[in-house]
């Protein structure tokens, strides 16, 4: 009897993955075996590389920001907290704040974030692996890079090109959204022929043209690719245009990256439409009254703005989304998703972890007497390939 109730609740899982209206978060874990780094491996490759090379900087302004931040920071909370010291400079009279006891201007505030944004764009671009214990194990550079595209181009084809008999035909526009900055799911949906919406219009120089509150243009596309953080192919130009641009161009002038969610800061208002506009598309995204899932990898839940987002979405009562989470789970199940599966919406949030499925507050449902990697972003990709079998 248990076994068919496992089978009934594994079946359940596939219907979810067969549903019409489909939105896929997906994090920085998917792109781990394509040998870019997740964030701490991340944070200590730009620390090295900038030391290197802006040494001065490094000492005077990098160094004290992570001595003040806690233990557990990563270069992301370090631009943070810079654009936090370049506001106060802004508005200072004299464009000037205090940093480790020392005046820093304004503009060098400016040129460090600069040098932080260039240096994980140099990273993401070519590649970085990383042991445990902070040692380099393999290293891309510009003309050798590293970044393997193969399991994003295997997950989008099976995403799109093996679907169930039926699914196709019946399925709309399936929204992908990614906080990750590298350009390997728009490659992989161009080197499978997948049309997509990204925002921008134009080729390998493009220009974006979505604004906070437009729709969603149905211009026949199968896919709906939207950066929530930015891309490392996105520049800001004197005039507040955002430009999708090749790696080298030295057009169109371009002041400053636009790369990292900004922070509720001056300096970085600029920034606000692209990304106020993602999340605008994220939100509309998880409200249907219609069967709807959000299927979620290599995302840890550990972005309070995306969570709010999905909270508020699934405790709406007209509201069905259904969230399938692939999760490790090693130890602990994350606070948001441990509150959401025993709240009054718990039913419809689903983890799938490599100790075995949880459906609301029951669980786990094993597939196999062993962990289960099915949370991995290959393991999703068989599972939307051959089901739950293990």
């Amino acid at each position: 009897m248990d076994d068919l109730i496992n089978d009934e609740l594994f079946l359940q899982v596939e219907e979810h993955l067969k549903c019409s209206e489909q939105s896929w978060l997906l994090g920085a874990g998917i792109s781990f075996d394509a040998k870019i780094p997740l964030m701490y491996p991340l944070t200590n490759k730009v620390k090295k590389d900038v030391k290197a090379s802006h040494k001065e900087l490094y000492d005077d302004i990098i160094s004290p920001l992570f001595q003040e931040l806690p233990d557990k920071c990563h270069i992301e909370h370090v631009l943070s907290h810079l654009g936090d010291y370049a506001a106060l400079a802004e508005r200072n009279k004299d464009k000037k704040t205090i940093i480790n006891g020392s005046e820093i201007e304004l503009t060098t505030l400016q040129k460090v974030h600069s040098v932080i944004l260039e240096s994980i764009s140099n990273v993401i671009r070519c590649g970085y692996v990383e042991d445990n214990d902070g040692n380099t194990v393999e290293e891309g550079t510009s003309s050798e890079p590293i970044v393997d595209i193969k399991a994003h181009l295997e997950f989008i084809d099976t995403l799109f090109n093996h679907a169930s008999a039926g699914v196709h035909e019946r399925r709309k526009v399936v929204n992908i959204f990614t906080t990750n900055y590298d350009t390997l799911l728009e490659d992989a949906l161009a080197l499978n022929k997948v049309s997509y919406w990204d925002g921008f219009d134009g080729g390998a120089v493009a220009h974006r043209i979505q604004k906070y509150g437009e729709p969603v243009p149905a211009n026949g596309q199968r896919a709906n690719l939207i950066k929530m953080h930015g891309s490392i192919d996105w520049f800001l130009c004197d005039k507040g245009y955002v430009w999708r641009v090749r790696d080298n161009d030295l057009y169109p002038k371009a002041d400053r990256r636009v790369l990292i969610y900004p922070q509720a800061t001056k300096y970085v208002a600029t920034q606000q439409d692209p990304f106020s506009t993602q999340f605008d598309l994220f939100r509309k995204s998880l409200n249907s009254s219609n069967s709807n899932i959000l299927a979620v990898c290599g995302y840890s839940f550990g972005d309070d703005h995306i969570n709010n987002e999905i909270e508020f979405a699934l405790s709406k009562e007209e509201n069905k989304t259904v969230l399938l989470a692939f999760l490790e789970c090693k130890e602990e199940i994350p606070p948001s998703l441990q509150n959401w599966r025993t709240s009054s919406f718990g039913s419809r949030v689903i983890i799938l972890s490599m100790h075995g499925l949880y459906i609301g507050n029951v669980g786990p449902f094993k597939r196999d007497d062993k962990d289960d990697y099915w949370w991995t972003f290959s393991g999703v990709t068989s599972v939307l390939k051959n089901g739950c079998e293990v």
